[in-house]
């Protein structure tokens, strides 16, 4: 029979140190501890439906005060009067000038030579000549024509005269016997014809001065409607020498010297530099609230200069509104055609606004929500936004003065309602 190892063994007694036991008993209370305040953040966590890393997001807080809406942008230097010039007529055009060139209002720019006007003018004013000779020649008649109607006329008074004095002759003879009945009867009919003679050439006096000035005023109507036409194509013969509108510079040249252009044709522009404005690129979010008669600042070559929006353009190109603004004043003169100026056109201010940062938040939700961030986690909160600037947007409904939201990155968050945020 074989023995175990029952009788080789011995009980050792474990002697117990009171300050291990203490060590223990500290480190499982700090364990305890630190397990009950991480729960509440491991919850949060743990119900979060997604987890996100600090560094690629954006935060701001929302804050009360003043709020200006305003609009800044790059703006190039234009000229408010750029006028372009065009061919009256069509011939063959000298040029006067060359690109560059200062000229005065009024100076001779360029001449276009037309021949077929030039003589069209000459043939009317040949014509407005014979009807003026026309019109005289029907005042001498009419001046004869009126003389002998006026002799007819006052030979029939004097017809009238003889006949009543030989009539008075005849009765005093009859009643002396001297003469016959017959004698009184004839010196009768004689007046009576007289006075009729004369009632016709008193009529053909008045008639016919009346269709002698008739005619007249006929050929005088029409030699000056003759007139104005010879004026209105010595005008279009004046306006072959091309002039300059406004003083300023000459801009561009379409067209090669002594070149044949149809009427209408295009060839040179003038730009006045007495009259500079500056041209802007608004986005189209903004340009709704643009107005004429705005106020605003242009800036540049270490100057800064007061404005008024003069001019907006009615269509939009590229997402952007083109808008003009003229310096208020005199119209500074170290400025050059398109120089690059600073534009900044105040829209709105105000006073104790609650205002946060602008951020992609706005244009990716239309500023319907927001992710409010409390404890590491961010929340999908429902917000209403008012009026936007170029970095703040104003906030209505939804959040109080000291929130802090996340304004950029937000596409990771995939509309989740919460999101755990990670340092």
């Amino acid at each position: 029979m074989i023995r175990d190892t029952s009788a080789q063994d011995k009980l050792v007694q474990v002697k117990t140190h009171p300050r291990r036991r203490l060590i223990l008993l500290g480190a499982g209370v700090l364990v305890l501890a630190l397990l009950a305040w991480l729960a509440p953040g491991i919850s949060r966590m743990f119900s979060a439906s997604a987890s996100v890393s600090s560094s690629r997001l954006a935060f701001a807080t929302v804050e009360r005060g003043p709020f200006v809406r305003d609009i800044a942008a790059e703006g190039k230097v234009v000229a408010a009067v750029s006028p372009t010039l065009y061919a009256t007529s069509g011939g063959a055009v000298t040029l006067k000038v060359h690109a560059g060139d200062t000229v005065k209002i009024g100076q001779v720019l360029a001449t276009i030579v037309s021949p077929e006007l030039t003589n069209k003018l000459a043939q009317e004013q040949s014509n407005a000549d014979a009807m003026e000779v026309d019109y005289q020649r029907a005042q001498i008649d009419a001046r004869k024509k009126r003389g002998e109607l006026q002799k007819a006329f006052d030979n029939g008074k004097i017809d009238e005269q003889a006949a009543e004095r030989d009539l008075d002759r005849n009765q005093k003879a009859f009643a002396k016997g001297a003469v016959p009945g017959m004698d009184v009867d004839r010196a009768k009919d004689a007046l009576q014809k007289a006075k009729i003679t004369l009632q016709h050439a008193q009529a053909d006096l008045g008639m016919d001065n009346a269709s002698l000035n008739f005619d007249i005023q006929s050929k005088k109507l029409a030699h000056e409607r003759q007139l104005l036409l010879v004026k209105d194509l010595q005008r279009q013969v004046d306006d072959l020498n091309v002039k300059s509108p406004v003083d300023g510079q000459v801009g561009q040249l379409f067209i090669a010297e002594r070149a044949t252009v149809a009427k209408d044709a295009q060839l040179l522009s003038v730009i006045d530099l007495s009259a500079l404005q500056v041209e802007m690129q608004v986005p189209e979010s903004f340009a709704r609230d643009l107005g004429i008669g705005m106020a605003g600042e242009i800036s540049g070559n270490g100057h800064t200069w007061k404005g008024l929006v003069s001019a907006i353009s009615p269509e939009v190109v590229n997402g952007q509104v083109a808008a003009r603004l003229r310096f208020e004043g005199e119209t500074p003169k170290q400025l050059r055609q398109n120089q690059r100026l600073s534009v900044r056109v105040l829209l709105d201010k105000r006073d104790n606004v609650l205002t946060v940062q602008r951020g992609s938040f706005v244009d990716e939700s239309g500023g319907s929500y927001a992710y409010l961030v409390r404890d590491g986690i961010a929340k999908k909160t429902p917000i209403r936004v008012g009026a936007s600037s170029i970095d703040k947007v104003e906030i209505l409904e939804g959040l109080k003065e000291g929130d802090r939201i996340v304004i950029s990155g937000t596409d990771s968050f995939k509309s989740a309602a919460t999101v755990a945020i990670s340092n």
